[in-house]
């Protein structure tokens, strides 16, 4: 990519000096030509200016390209599988029904069980949503991030990253929880799996939803999902 941003920034110093050579063949004085002369002179002039314009078009394409694949590649989800070992506990399955009434749940971070008939769109959340909401997030596949409210400057923004993530229909999402065990930082939730983290690393989350993210019991298509709080 710097060799393509490189040669981006070279050709296009050579458009802008052939740019310079056909406006000086523009301005020189023709007054004194023959007639075929005129013509050769202009036809060098459109030459040098087609010709600075391929450059200017070929230099902005280079420059783009890696951009682009910033661009694309910045959410890749395979870019987070780092070589590295992750402690995830396998929870009881407590079913997955559905009601509108609250529901009194056997864990604190429930992993499973029965919830509400509606979702949340994915992203980072400021205020905790009702358990019953984030339950059926489980179902679909969706990765939560749960935090303690003082979390620093510094673990907001790494979580604020994180949950543009997506696979297939299924998203991240970083909830604010006071229900996290003490001497934990960080609890990681996906359906029937829990990982608490002493300490928070992006790199365990990343390798936790690179490996279990998309794997709920019920998968929604991207076009259906649309980001959350569809269902």
């Amino acid at each position: 990519m710097i060799i393509l941003a490189t040669l981006g920034a070279i050709l296009l110093a050579v458009a802008v000096m052939y740019y310079w050579s056909a406006a000086k063949t523009n301005r020189e004085n023709t007054s004194q030509l023959k007639k075929d002369q005129k013509a050769q002179l202009k036809k060098k002039h459109r030459k040098t200016k087609n010709i600075a314009h391929a450059l200017l078009g070929a230099g902005i394409i280079m420059l783009l390209i890696p951009l682009l694949q910033n661009a694309f590649n910045k959410y890749d989800l395979n870019s987070l599988n780092a070589d590295i070992a992750i402690d995830v506990k396998t929870d009881k399955d407590y079913g997955r029904g559905h009601t509108e009434m609250p529901v009194d749940y056997e864990m604190k971070i429930p992993t499973s069980g029965t919830h509400s008939p509606h979702d949340l769109k994915f992203g980072f959340y400021e205020e905790k949503p009702a358990t019953e909401m984030l339950v059926h997030n489980l179902e679909h596949g969706d990765i939560e991030i749960n935090y303690r409210p003082n979390a620093s400057k510094e673990t907001l923004d790494s979580m604020r990253y994180l949950t543009h993530f997506t696979r297939a229909g299924a998203g991240v999402l970083a909830i604010p929880n006071e229900d996290i065990p003490e001497g934990k930082e960080v609890v990681v939730t996906a359906w029937t799996k829990t990982m608490e983290l002493t300490k928070y690393d992006e790199k365990q989350i990343g390798v936790f939803m690179y490996e279990f993210m998309n794997k709920g019991p019920e998968q929604i298509p991207a076009n259906i999902r649309r980001g959350g709080g569809t269902m």
